[in-house]
This record gives C-alpha cells, sequence and structure tokens, in this order.
C-alpha cells in the first residue's frame, strides 16, 4: 500500500450555543485526505491557527514527501515529514498542525487496511469512553449556566466543564459563578473548570481557594502559558487535580510536567500534538507515572480512540463549541447516551464524511 495522494483544504464552519439563533462566531479548520494506491482513503483533520498555511504545508511540502511511503511505515513517515518541516528541536505552530493533520488521516488508513479501529490498534482496552460535556461558556450569566447544566443532566450527562477565567470578569466572578452551578446542581455531578491559561498564578491560587469546597473534578489549564513553575506551586497548594495538554501536549512537554510532578491528568489533542503516534507516546508516557488519560479541545471523534484504547482512559470531552461541526460534517456519527460515548463499529476512527457540508463550507479565496 502506497500513498499516492495528499489533498488539504480549508473550511469555515459556524459556532452554534443552546440559547442563541445565530452563530456565536465562526472557526476554521483544516481537513486532509490521504488516498493510496489500492483506494483507501485516510480523513484528518487539524483546527482553528493559521489554516491557510497548515494546509498550503500539507500540499506543497509534505504531498512530495510523503508520496510513495506505505502509511503503515509511520515511524518512517514520521522521520521524513520532521526533516521537510523542521530542521532541529520540537515542532510547533503550523508545522505542528499540519503534522497532527496528516499523522490522524495516516492512522485512519491504517485501521481501514487492518479492519480495525484506531482503538484497537492502540490497545483495545474497551470500545467505548465516558464523556464529560463542556458547556458553561462566558455567553450565558449565572443563571442561564445553571439552568442549561440542569437541561444536560436531565439528557444524561454526569459530568459538566465550565470555563473560568473569562476575560473581563475576574476570578471572583468566576468564583460566584461556579459556586451557583454547584449549588444549582448538586454534588453527585462532577464538576470541571477551564481557565484556558488565562489567569496569573495569583489569581489562579485565588480561584482555587474559593472554589476548593466545590468538589472540583479538576481545573484545567489555569496558569499563563502552563508555565511548568506556577503549576508546580499551585499544585502544591489546592487540593484540586490540576490539568494540561491540549494545545502543547507532545510528550516532551509532558515529561516535564510530570518530571516537575505539575500536573495530575493528561489531556493530549491529536489535532494539535502530533496526532495519534505522538498521543500514543503521551498514553505510554501516563501510564508509566500511572496518570489518568483523558483529552481536550475539541476533537472528539478522533481522541475517542486514544482514551477507549488505554487502560489509564477516563473521559472524553464532547464540546458544545465543536458538536454542530461533528455531528454535521461526520454522517451519523456517534452520540453520547447516558454519560458514554461508543467507538464506532467501521475501521479506522469510522467516520463517513458529509460531502455536501465539506463543499458548502471550504474556503476558497
Amino acid at each position: 500500500m502506497k500513498i499516492k495522494e495528499v489533498r488539504a483544504t480549508v473550511h469555515r464552519l459556524p459556532i452554534y450555543l443552546p440559547g442563541f439563533a445565530e452563530p456565536t462566531e465562526h472557526r476554521h479548520h483544516v481537513f486532509c485526505e490521504v488516498e493510496t494506491d489500492e483506494g483507501h482513503v485516510g480523513y484528518g483533520m487539524t483546527a482553528r491557527f493559521l489554516t491557510r498555511a497548515v494546509a498550503n504545508v500539507l500540499t506543497n511540502d509534505i504531498r512530495p514527501a510523503v508520496r510513495d511511503m506505505d502509511p503503515r511505515d509511520f515511524e518512517a513517515v514520521h522521520d521524513r515529514i520532521g526533516r521537510v518541516v523542521s530542521e532541529r528541536g520540537l515542532m510547533t505552530g503550523v508545522n505542528l498542525a499540519a503534522v497532527s493533520c496528516l499523522d490522524i488521516a495516516l492512522w485512519d488508513l491504517m485501521g481501514k487496511a487492518a479492519g480495525r479501529t484506531v482503538a484497537q490498534l492502540l490497545g483495545g482496552h474497551r470500545d467505548f469512553a465516558t464523556v464529560y460535556l463542556t458547556y458553561g461558556f462566558g455567553n450565558y450569566d449565572r443563571e442561564q449556566l445553571a439552568a442549561l447544566a440542569l437541561e444536560q443532566i436531565a439528557a444524561g450527562h454526569r459530568r459538566l466543564k465550565m470555563l473560568v477565567g473569562v476575560p473581563g470578569l475576574g476570578w471572583r466572578e468566576d468564583a460566584a459563578r461556579v459556586r451557583h452551578v454547584r449549588d444549582a446542581i448538586g454534588e453527585s455531578v462532577e464538576l470541571a473548570l477551564d481557565a484556558n491559561e488565562n489567569y496569573s498564578a495569583s489569581d489562579a491560587l485565588q480561584l482555587c481557594r474559593a472554589v476548593e469546597d466545590c468538589g472540583i473534578a479538576w481545573l484545567e489549564d489555569p496558569v499563563h502559558n502552563n508555565d511548568v513553575r506556577h503549576l508546580r506551586h499551585l499544585r502544591r497548594h489546592t487540593a484540586i487535580p490540576l490539568a494540561a495538554g491540549q494545545m502543547d501536549g507532545q510528550a516532551a512537554r509532558f515529561r516535564q510536567y510530570l518530571e516537575n510532578d505539575a500536573i495530575d491528568i493528561l489531556l493530549p489533542n491529536p489535532m494539535f500534538n502530533g496526532g495519534i503516534t505522538e498521543t500514543r507516546r503521551v498514553a505510554c508516557l501516563a501510564q508509566v507515572y500511572e496518570k489518568p488519560l483523558s483529552d481536550a479541545g475539541g476533537a472528539t471523534y478522533f481522541s475517542l480512540h486514544h482514551v477507549a484504547a488505554f487502560r489509564n482512559g477516563t473521559h472524553v470531552e464532547c464540546h458544545f463549541k465543536s458538536r454542530f461541526m461533528e455531528e454535521n460534517l461526520f454522517i451519523a456519527a456517534p452520540t453520547p447516551h447516558d454519560g458514554t460515548l461508543r467507538v464506532p463499529d467501521a475501521p479506522g476512527f469510522g467516520l463517513t464524511i458529509n460531502r455536501d457540508m465539506l463543499k458548502d463550507s471550504e474556503v476558497t479565496d
């Protein structure tokens, strides 16, 4: 089996949130198709940042480098493209996003060629993952957050995540919003928080002290740039578990976190960290350090496979801001039921592309 074509396109997709008739924003994604001489087609995706540049790298630099290579030789593929997109050191930015997009497509191909799901190729621990729902955004006030949380609980969700570090609010208002939601949902529902790296070290500590009695499942990306020193200090001064890794989740970065005892939960996202190949390295590192493996960042149907595959896998994120895109770009994609998302039976990632939506959303200018 040999790679014969790599196609990359940019797509602009609306973000719909409950309670809003119009999209609250639009986001850009890069969609990649890798086709082999045997007729298999693998799909990959990356998101949001400098997407035209990412598509250009895939088309003009990576495509000629990998043509006629066997996609199952993913170590050889990574060695070759590593020499093309990064002269030395860790890849970042556009380079890393392009590699992530391609690598996801390679694992889709490998699964299709083998007749197995990516979760099975990675280890096959389970064919499902429990779900946490990222629902609580700055678009909502306290009452709306509480009401929406109760709606999701009624729909079967038992794990919710809301944003803190919302620009313009400050940690005191964040704490008040968290307490309001906790009072509304009771103690039996898990509630996690995500600061998106928006707090200073001191504000993150203040927030933790203010909500520590609220039974917070974890606080994600609490400090600017996920500074390892500040994460380590925060972890020593709060009982709230800390999580990180969706945007700079390479194995080398997680090694720094773990060697400094700075986080409790690993959250790699294959759309940003180098793909499934790199996420597999992170998963093995998590096992060595006996840490739970989850995900974050809106890659539900790709991350589902690594969370299900490994014994230390816990929850997969379902994100309100990705839900419309994912449920419409993929035909008959699985949906959560009673807090669980099942791995599709079809090989690879088990996804069928909605070609009409792909065409309608493509950015051509």
